[in-house]
């Protein structure tokens, strides 16, 4: 991704790995400090997906395929199998719905199987960890351009949370049509939602677009109805944390509700995913676990004043929250998927595997 660094414009990836540690940009310090964050370990790097320095599901995926690549190399030769596997419990239990995280663990845990020696093993997992995060570029980049094509010259384009290069290795899911589309010399304009609780939106993707210079707005999450009955927005993307074999999409909290009212003023509702985040095991949303999380996401505000980030309190002591992180979007809200297979429709998810 593109970021913006005093003069000078770098490229960077979300997630990489250099010799046994995992970097990754620190995404809770976004807008307002562009960091690395450095992992040492795989507790680390589990910690690490669990506090979000890094989300979005094809980020998280990516680095448990780091992780796991961590773990391979700190496990010792007595032992090994039964550290390996640990480590892969203790990476799986971070973040239950992003359905990227497990499709990359258990498959740098079968890859490893073809080794004989614990160096070859060590070897074969830095291996497949590192195609894991190559192949998610080149995803999500293919998804930029068949998804640029619903964007005309002109629109104007909602996204709900943050699926741009951010949640991903690079390029994004739901952001990558609009990067494409903006390369392409469209003009276009984004209204990014907010985003509550932890206003990924407001943070991330403002960031992103910034950084691309997308013409864009900010807007509260109650505020996007409004835009869609007076006719302000033409077409709707967001991403998704796990997809099922039916077409139903679970995504950021508050996915749902745009995807309704999208339908109800006849606007197109599309979804942007790599094929990792189609969970085939799972036919139905009601089945996809949802992560329930701290109640201090609501209670408390992140905010940058005098030079420091601060923490302040805006709900009142003794009043309990809940807290869940994702909705489920049913199939038939969904206009299409957008995969780096091409668009189709959530009833046709089958054929992608054939």
């Amino acid at each position: 991704m593109r970021v913006k660094i005093g003069n000078q414009i770098k490229e960077f990836r979300t997630v990489w790995m250099e010799s046994h540690i995992v970097k990754m940009i620190d995404q809770p310090k976004l807008p307002h400090r562009f960091e690395i964050y450095s992992s040492f370990d795989h507790k680390q790097t589990a910690e690490a997906i669990r506090t979000m320095i890094v989300r979005g599901a094809p980020a998280i995926g990516a680095t448990a395929g780091f992780g796991m690549a961590q773990a391979c190399m700190e496990a010792p030769v007595t032992g090994f199998d039964d550290y390996v596997r640990k480590a892969s419990e203790t990476l799986k239990n971070t973040r239950p719905t992003a359905y990227n995280l497990f499709y990359a663990i258990d498959r740098v845990l079968k890859s490893i199987e073809k080794g004989i020696s614990v160096k070859e093993k060590r070897e074969i997992a830095i291996k497949e960890a590192n195609s894991i995060a190559d192949e998610d570029v080149e995803k999500c980049k293919n998804i930029g351009v068949y998804g640029s094509k619903l964007i005309k010259d002109g629109d104007s384009v909602l996204t709900h949370c943050n699926a741009g290069a951010l949640a991903t290795v690079d390029y994004g899911t739901a952001l990558a049509p609009m990067r494409f589309a903006h390369y392409g010399g469209k003009k276009i304009f984004v209204f990014v939602d907010e985003t509550r609780p932890r206003c990924q939106g407001a943070r991330l993707t403002a960031w992103e677009m910034l950084q691309e210079g997308i013409d864009h707005a900010v807007i509260v999450d109650n505020a996007a109805g409004h835009y869609m009955r007076n006719g302000e927005i033409d077409i709707c993307i967001v991403g998704s944390d796990r997809t099922t074999a039916k077409g139903d999409v679970a995504n950021k909290i508050g996915t749902y509700e745009k995807a309704v009212i999208a339908k109800e003023n006849k606007i197109p509702f599309y979804v942007a995913l790599p094929t990792t985040t189609i969970d085939m095991s799972i036919k139905y949303g009601k089945d996809i676990p949802i992560e329930e999380r701290d109640e201090e996401e609501v209670t408390h505000m992140w905010g940058f004043s005098q030079g420091e980030l601060k923490k302040i309190r805006i709900v009142p002591k003794g009043s309990h929250v809940k807290n869940p992180a994702f909705d489920v979007t049913p199939a038939k809200y969904v206009t299409g998927l957008i995969t780096e297979k091409g668009i189709i429709k959530p009833n046709e998810i089958k054929r992608l595997f054939d």
